[in-house]
């Protein structure tokens, strides 16, 4: 389960931050991640619950943004999603594809804060 560590790296990231803008606690956490990422969802929901307590993101609101595969067909120029597997055919010619356009991203793509002054937000790429 490597999302441990992912979420370890994100926590990282996220002390960084909060440090950088004077906050005194995170309240919500959003990543970004690709169908084609690799990481599983649940595992890394467990991650965060099982690494977070006595962090500075503890209680945190923790959201995932799910990005879809897309790739390009460079014979026909259509994009498309693809539906399941590691196997980009388009749907329009019958093509294979190895242009992926999306689907990969694992981000950590927005940080909300409170600080002792007032709640403020940042995003992260």
């Amino acid at each position: 389960m490597h999302e441990v560590g992912i979420v370890e790296s994100a926590l990282e990231v996220i002390r960084r931050e909060a440090h950088a803008h004077a906050a005194t606690h995170v309240t919500r956490v959003v990543m970004r991640i690709g169908a084609i990422s690799g990481v599983d969802v649940d595992a890394l929901r467990f991650g965060f619950e099982a690494c977070t307590p006595g962090s500075i993101a503890e209680g945190a609101e923790f959201e995932i943004e799910s990005i879809p595969a897309r790739a390009h067909c460079q014979d026909c120029a259509t994009d498309f999603t693809v539906e399941s597997g590691f196997i980009f055919q388009c749907p329009r010619c019958g093509a294979f594809s190895g242009d992926v356009r999306s689907g990969k991203e694992l981000e950590l793509s927005r940080l909300e804060f409170s600080t002792d002054s007032a709640p403020s937000s940042e995003h992260v790429r």
